[in-house]
């Protein structure tokens, strides 16, 4: 493999829709309430990009050092553990991940004040403590949690922010279900995982929960995400388009049946990838929704 082919495996490039989502939908609700500005978004766009980088280097990284990426590894190629890229390498990657995206940042606190210099340090903090440090988020049951707070309540919400100047309530509410999606793709990584994260020490929600109820836990998140433009229609100032994210119903019954019917990991990397194809699409229709 080059070593293009080996960064774009640590990259992750699959897992980028996570970050894009919820710009897209903040970007939406400023159109929608007349605040658009190109270059905001833009640079939300790309420091959210890189911020999900950073996670995926500090994952393989921090599970590296910490001992989870064992040979019964279900998932895809960790590039530390495979000794495909030095740790040394990876961490330096890594530190100029985070400096890329403190450039991008500089721009949009310029534009936004102290309230984005304040979620751009809590972010990059998270990327990092998420898997690393001296209590893991994502080894300690908290992954979920902060994975639904900063890729979707901080996502969006900062996303419109940084255009309009202000927060308001519809944006929160409408940031809901673009965090439950991403939480939801990190609950099926999880599950697939349950057996080795168990062997390694690592507390996740799902080993915590076990089989059968983290499939029921997935589900309640799917719902809870189909419930909410629903609300929006009957509280907002919305047409029946903001309803076009039910267009993708089909495919997270889809994901809900592989979990149901699959029990061989990396059989399950399908709804993995399902998951993060479904969280993609809701959120295009839901923008095109919001706007229209």
């Amino acid at each position: 493999m080059s070593k293009v082919e080996i960064w774009k495996l640590a990259i992750r490039p699959k897992t980028l829709p996570a970050a894009v989502g919820p710009v897209i939908v903040g970007t939406a609700f400023a159109i929608h309430f007349g605040e658009f500005k190109f270059f905001p978004a833009l640079a939300a766009v790309i420091g959210a990009v890189l911020l999900q980088i950073a996670a995926n280097l500090a994952n393989d990284y921090f599970d590296y050092l910490a001992g989870h990426d064992t040979e019964e590894r279900l998932g895809p190629t960790r590039v530390a553990a495979s000794g495909l890229i030095s740790p040394t390498e990876l961490r330096n990657g890594l530190i100029v991940n985070i400096l890329l995206s403190m450039v991008v940042g500089l721009y949009l606190i310029f534009v936004g004040g102290p309230l984005i210099l304040l979620i751009g340090v809590l972010s990059i903090i998270f990327a990092v403590v998420y898997s690393g440090g001296p209590f893991p988020l994502a080894s300690n049951g908290l992954g979920d949690i902060f994975v639904f707070i900063f890729f979707g309540l901080i996502a969006v919400t900062g996303t419109y922010y940084v255009q309009a100047q202000q927060i308001i309530a519809e944006v929160i509410i409408g940031s809901i279900p673009v965090g439950l999606l991403v939480t939801a793709i990190l609950v099926v990584n999880n599950y697939r995982d349950i057996e080795t994260d168990a062997k390694t020490g690592k507390t996740t929600i799902a080993v915590l929960l076990g089989h059968q109820w983290t499939r029921i836990y997935y589900i309640i998140l799917l719902g809870i995400a189909y419930l909410t433009p629903i609300y929006l229609l009957i509280t907002g100032d919305y047409t029946l388009a903001i309803l076009l994210p039910l267009l993708s119903v089909p495919l997270a019954i889809k994901q809900i049946a592989i979990l149901y019917e699959e029990v061989d990991g990396p059989k399950l990397n399908k709804a993995l990838a399902g998951t993060a194809q479904l969280g993609l699409i809701y959120s295009i229709l839901f923008a095109v929704g919001i706007i229209i």
